[in-house]
């Protein structure tokens, strides 16, 4: 599949996943996760099992998986759940963006790869419009602890998801495949969810309003199956921070949902900020020159 083609899929899926999470009431957000997670996982299961991918590696390899669905497909999102409840869906998927700096580090020190001088001017632009689209919600004479505890909710998450991201390219460094990653990594995330929400004393409910079935099944299919197999694999095509840059895009869809479904405003700040996140997408995407071959005078 072409790159543009999974960068498109991962915007617009996870920009709508956002909002979908407004829909998962009723039930713990771990209990939400776990199924979320099982239903992925069971399409991922019927999948290998139809292209006949294997499912056998070795000892170590499942120690990166572990990491894997712990910190992608578990405490990433339990701690986004919590703090879909202090902050608009809109501003978290703004927050989320740090995982292109936090990715570019992470690559830096566990992989040694080099930060290339164009994303490093990407990121700046990123940092510099993130700060003006949430300045207004955070700045002024009083501290909105409501606000605070969100933000420190999803940036802990989006440091979780960074981490996710690095196992998922050490396994890919392995020969190891998104899809087979995918659905064993997803399986421990949905056990490792149920075992939280059971310590966490949560109740084994459902709900059944039809709004939290179809937002459940989006989560799962669209959101998790293809949204994670069309970013992981982008990851390891591109690299860890360029890929991740889409996680400045997708949040403008975020916002625009925001606005529309929970009467977010934003402020003159924050239209500048996302053209500034815009800007620098185009630097992150942008592909170095290749230099010319030497000819002879």
């Amino acid at each position: 599949m072409p790159t543009w083609s999974l960068y498109t899929i991962t915007v617009i899926v996870w920009g709508l996943s956002w909002h979908a999470m407004l829909y998962q009431v009723g039930v713990a957000p771990e209990l939400s996760i776990a199924y979320r997670f099982l239903l992925a996982a069971v399409i991922m299961v019927a999948f290998c099992v139809v292209t006949r991918c294997r499912l056998m590696f070795r000892p170590r390899d499942y120690g990166l998986m572990t990491l894997l669905g712990l910190f992608l497909f578990c405490i990433n999102y339990i701690l986004f759940y919590y703090a879909a409840s202090y902050l608009a869906t809109g501003l978290l998927a703004v927050v989320f963006s740090m995982i292109t700096v936090l990715n570019m580090v992470n690559a830096a020190i566990l992989f040694r790869q080099k930060i290339e001088g164009r994303v490093a001017i990407a990121a700046g632009f990123g940092l510099i419009g993130l700060a003006l689209t949430f300045w207004s919600d955070i700045g002024g004479h009083e501290l909105n602890h409501r606000v605070v505890m969100g933000l420190v909710l999803a940036l802990l998450g989006t440091l979780c998801a960074s981490f996710g991201n690095m196992a998922s390219i050490g396994l890919g460094k392995r020969g190891i495949g998104v899809v087979e990653s995918n659905t064993i990594s997803m399986s421990i995330g949905a056990a490792a969810s149920f075992a939280f929400a059971m310590l966490n004393g949560a109740p084994l409910v459902y709900n059944p309003a039809p709004s939290y079935t179809v937002s459940l099944l989006f989560l799962a299919l669209f959101a998790t199956v293809i949204g994670f197999g069309a970013f992981l694999t982008l990851a390891r095509r591109i690299g860890a921070a360029r890929a991740a840059y889409t996680s400045v895009l997708f949040p403008i869809l975020a916002l625009a949902l925001s606005a529309w479904f929970e009467n977010y405003r934003p402020h003159p700040e924050a239209i500048l900020g996302v053209a500034l996140i815009l800007i620098g997408n185009v630097f992150a995407l942008r592909r170095a020159p290749r230099a010319r071959p030497a000819t002879a005078e």
